[in-house]
């Protein structure tokens, strides 16, 4: 959408509301958003140079006299007055270089804070691999929190085994090409083990297949593209997080940090000269999204 003056809005003011509305339902006591750093993707690229390659852009402008290039600069337009809104709010912002935000989140909720509840707001599944008795995952498009008992029902296997059921898989989201002709059915159907309570390795699941006797297709497929499996594998995997020491260390020194405070006059400022009306009541807004959460910073 766009403001009053034609200037695309519709990426911001949905990223604000959307964040606002988990909050209302979430309480959480902090707020930490990631963005994917300056050559983010940049590993896995070089693991895999298809990656990403038919991702459509977060904030984008639709329209007929719109090209590439100008959809590309509204985008960055964009992405670069969002950042001045959170600058007001009281959330944590991190984009590390050369670390995509997948990690990054991964990293806070598995070694900074795992005995911490957590709820990672995010239409990805990767995420769905990190879901245990303390992190859950919401998915604000299909509005469903995911803890365990979700994920199992989703894919009928526990989200430690999530992971090499997708390696197998694939993922379009990603351009990440999976085994021909595996679905999730048939995989069960193949690979019963995959599906029990146990958690698997990679290499236990190599291990498993190698013992059937009349191993079925998918089974077959598995074995003889081993490196294709192992690379989708690494790409999606979030458990031990490939970052280097000095992002590692860049990573905790913000999170570690006290909140911003709530710049309540600056915020409700730009929303007047972008013409961005968020909601009928801004003050009850305000009241129930953002001042709890500076009351928990506070109290730091």
């Amino acid at each position: 959408s766009q403001n009053e003056n034609g200037v695309p809005i519709g990426g911001i003011k949905g990223f604000i509301l959307g964040l606002g509305a988990a909050i209302k339902q979430i309480r959480p006591t902090r707020v930490i958003i990631c963005f994917d750093g300056r050559g983010g993707s940049a590993r896995r690229r070089k693991l895999y140079p298809d990656y990403k390659a038919k991702r459509r852009p977060v904030f984008s402008a639709h329209g007929t006299n719109f090209t590439a290039e100008d959809t590309k600069v509204l985008m960055s337009q964009q992405l670069s007055r969002l950042t001045d809104y959170l600058s007001t709010l009281p959330v944590t912002v991190l984009a590390t270089e050369n670390v995509e935000a997948d990690d990054v989140i991964a990293y806070i909720s598995n070694q900074l804070y795992p005995d911490s509840n957590k709820f990672i707001m995010s239409t990805d599944k990767d995420f769905l691999q990190l879901v245990n008795d303390k992190c859950c995952v919401w998915s604000p498009t299909k509005k469903v929190f995911y803890f365990k008992a979700e994920v199992e029902a989703l894919f009928g296997i526990m989200p430690e085994n999530l992971v090499l059921l997708r390696a197998m898989l694939g993922d379009k989201s990603d351009n990440i090409a999976g085994l021909k002709g595996a679905g999730i059915k048939t995989i069960k159907k193949a690979i019963p083990e995959l599906f029990a309570g146990n958690i698997m390795t990679l290499q236990d699941l190599f291990d498993t297949v190698q013992q059937y006797k009349k191993p079925a297709k998918v089974c077959q497929r598995l074995l003889q593209e081993q490196a294709l499996v192992k690379l989708n594998h690494r790409i999606m995997q979030l458990a031990e997080v490939e970052m280097s020491a000095q992002a590692k260390e860049s990573v905790i020194n913000i999170v570690k940090k006290k909140p911003q405070n709530f710049n309540k006059p600056t915020f409700l400022r730009m929303l007047s000269e972008d013409t961005m009306w968020l909601v009928k009541d801004i003050e009850l807004y305000l009241r129930t999204v953002w001042h709890p959460i500076q009351a928990f910073n506070n109290e730091r």
